[in-house]
């Protein structure tokens, strides 16, 4: 195999632009520009809310569905609330896919009681897909920003939810061929996990999350630092938008790659001149053929 596989991610702030502009063409178009990407994380994705800046409450899943054809949606609400009117108001994170997705999965992290931050639901959304060299898990999520004690159980459990599938994918056997819901599906230990983990990369949390596993499990590293070792990581928040960001810019948007993954890393780059979010987009880029 020498096909290249590109994965964008990118908290697009439900496609509000550093403008004030909710546009969500202009975030498909700007990942385009970056790279022929076959899958795009996306996080901050909101439908039926009115109320977020510059929104007029579009249904942001269907909306960027159809700006992708050809790409499977697969959406996470992490938020699932009642409006005043008996609609639903939905907030998450989303994958589009055009290759194969084989299973798609919605995990709701921990919400741990923290009665003195402001806090929401989080979750992480994972799709199985087929890639030019084999079964691969993407997921991507969108940690807590106020609460540490929230952050910290979250990436407990997004290490759990690791471990358990690339030990299904290694040691589980194929018992059902039916065409019903037992039917045993494809699992895999090759992951890529994205986000914005509103931590940064001397975060304690960022040396938990690349922690090596026992036996079986591959590690998560992160991409940024097998691709470019020693150099520091580019500012992926707050490069043009200083009325949110008074304090400047920092990184807490990372892609972990697991150990098996790692010689496939062709490229990391963090694109410094959309302003098309308040975050910048992070592109990944592996080649079909490990090195």
């Amino acid at each position: 195999m020498s096909e290249v596989f590109n994965l964008i991610t990118w908290n697009i702030q439900w496609g509000r632009g550093c403008d004030g502009v909710v546009n969500l063409q202009r975030i498909v178009d700007t990942a385009r520009g970056l790279a022929d990407f076959d899958v795009l994380c996306l996080q901050e994705v909101a439908s039926n809310f009115p109320g977020l800046a510059g929104s007029a409450g579009e249904d942001q899943p269907a909306e960027l569905a159809r700006l992708l054809p050809g790409y499977t949606p697969v959406f996470g609400a992490a938020t699932d609330a009642l409006a005043e009117n008996g609609s639903r108001r939905l907030f998450g994170n989303m994958i589009l896919s055009r290759l194969p997705v084989v299973q798609a999965f919605r995990h709701l992290l921990p919400w741990p009681v923290d009665p003195d931050e402001t806090s929401m639901q989080r979750v992480l959304v994972e799709a199985v897909i087929e890639a030019p060299f084999g079964a691969l898990r993407v997921m991507t999520t969108h940690l807590e920003y106020y609460s540490a004690r929230q952050r910290k159980a979250q990436v407990e459990r997004i290490r759990e939810l690791h471990a358990e599938s690339a030990l299904r994918a290694r040691r589980e056997r194929a018992l059902d061929t039916s065409a019903g819901p037992f039917r045993s599906m494809r699992r895999a230990a090759a992951a890529i996990l994205t986000a914005d983990f509103n931590f940064r990369p001397t975060d304690p949390l960022h040396d938990r999350i690349v922690a090596p596993y026992g036996d079986d499990v591959p590690a998560l590293l992160d991409a940024w630092q097998v691709c470019h070792p020693g150099v520091p990581h580019p500012l992926s928040l707050g490069v043009f938008d200083r009325e949110q960001w008074v304090d400047g810019g920092y990184c807490c948007d990372f892609i972990y790659v697991s150990e098996d993954v790692c010689p496939r890393i062709a490229n990391v780059r963090v694109d410094q001149q959309t302003d098309a979010s308040d975050h910048q987009p992070v592109v990944l880029t592996l080649n079909g053929d490990a090195r």
